[in-house]
């Protein structure tokens, strides 16, 4: 959530950050400062109302006290307390309508951005060559169905269009990347793993910024819980409500689920194969930290990222998305691209993204500096490492050999059992 305090005190230097990526907000923060004020005039004058109101309390003692008459003064201490009840409530509801609206404005851009949008990334690295065949590579669609492990009719006749049926060593690939993703994380990275619910209530998808801004991408159930779209929304949320001591900063979390996204608006793009579907499995990595160190956390949970693909050999470039194109919660972005032979581009499989103390406003969550210091929002981070369909795509297409088998990196085949698919299913 938008720091209102700030916009207040700085609204100029606000507005300038909230340009950059999207003018139309603009009117949202006028609104937001017009609520603000009518709070902070309600509140002064209830204040000086309930100061009156004490005054007049102990007067009326004093005159029981000494057997004086206190009809007129307890009259309007009556009158006092019926407008005094009036105001609160004006004020509730003035302070509802301003957090309703503050939900509805996106995190501000970091300055180290470019500006601009889609087509304005810079690409700040890349790691290995993007693959070439003597021959014409095949997509992955046509290479699952060849090697007897992506059934995508079935899977669209169980379910819809976008939910793939992995069969056999398709299933065992999944399970496969799974688990090494799992075992590095946990063992070379120092994450602790946890299994979060695939169901969130409403005030988790609003702590990590899911609601409003990506309600029509979420699949709800009839009682209002919301499947997840990523473990970023349960895992964020392990401490809402929280107030953490300094010394468990920062906490590092890894978790594999799957996700569910109704992908509103997507229809047309990326239909072929599995590069955008409705249900897929993913490795999150989550950080919360100190302010003062969201910077460096950034750098390492792309490192932690990075060390996936290198280990899997596929070729991939970072980019640094402009102002205009992060997503409603990020201040700041990098999104890892991995070269796809089959289908000829580049395939983000892993956004890294820093939420400064946006998620952390939302889902309240705090820490102390020192054992009595007031305690102050932490900073959230996460990313995928990574995406199973987006990894998966790339080690078929870019290790497809002539013969119609497909070579396993060194790393996986480990926890394939197998260094080679082939058409017929055997190692």
């Amino acid at each position: 959530m938008i720091n209102i305090k700030q916009l207040r005190e700085s609204p100029e230097k606000v507005r300038v950050a909230l340009t950059r990526r999207d003018p139309a907000h603009l009117e949202t923060l006028d609104r937001i400062l017009r609520l603000d004020e009518s709070r902070r005039e309600l509140l002064a004058k209830v204040e000086q109302l309930k100061a009156r109101r004490n005054k007049s309390s102990e007067e009326v003692a004093r005159l029981k006290k000494s057997n004086e008459d206190a009809s007129v003064l307890l009259a309007e201490l009556r009158d006092l307390s019926g407008t005094i009840k009036n105001i609160d409530q004006e004020v509730r509801s003035v302070d509802a309508e301003l957090q309703q609206t503050a939900l509805q404005v996106p995190n501000l851009p970091l300055e180290e951005l470019p500006d601009g949008g889609a087509e304005d990334y810079e690409v700040v690295k890349a790691w290995g060559e993007p693959s070439t065949h003597e021959f014409e590579a095949r997509p992955h669609w046509e290479l699952g169905e060849a090697l007897g492990i992506l059934d995508l009719p079935r899977g669209a006749t169980i379910s819809g269009s976008g939910f793939p049926l992995f069969v056999g060593m398709g299933a065992r690939l999944g399970r496969s990347l799974v688990n090494l993703m799992l075992d590095v994380h946990i063992r070379d990275h120092g994450y602790l793993e946890v299994a979060p619910p695939l169901l969130v209530n409403e005030d988790s998808a609003l702590g990590t910024g899911q609601l409003p801004d990506l309600e029509n991408n979420m699949y709800v159930t009839r009682d209002g819980l919301y499947l997840v779209p990523t473990a970023e929304v349960p895992v964020t949320n392990i401490h809402r409500n929280e107030i953490l001591a300094a010394d468990m900063l920062p906490r590092s979390f890894v978790a594999y689920t799957p996700c569910f996204r109704r992908e509103a608006g997507a229809h047309g793009a990326d239909t072929r194969g599995i590069i955008r579907v409705h249900q897929f499995d993913k490795v999150e990595l989550v950080r919360i930290c100190r302010q003062e160190d969201s910077p460096a956390e950034l750098e390492l949970l792309l490192e932690h990222a990075e060390k996936i693909l290198q280990m899997l050999e596929l070729p991939y470039r970072v980019i640094l998305l402009a102002a205009g194109d992060i997503g409603f919660a990020s201040a700041k972005t990098y999104d890892i691209e991995v070269w796809a032979a089959g289908v000829g581009k580049w395939l983000e499989v892993s956004s890294v993204s820093t939420f400064t103390d946006f998620q952390a406003r939302r889902a309240n969550i705090r820490y102390r500096a020192e054992p009595n210091s007031k305690p102050d929002f932490v900073h959230t981070l996460n990313g995928s490492a990574l995406a199973l369909p987006r990894t998966m795509i790339p080690l078929l297409e870019n290790n497809q050999q002539p013969d119609g088998s497909v070579q396993v990196p060194v790393a996986l085949a480990e926890y394939l059992g197998t260094d080679r698919l082939t058409p017929d299913g055997a190692a």
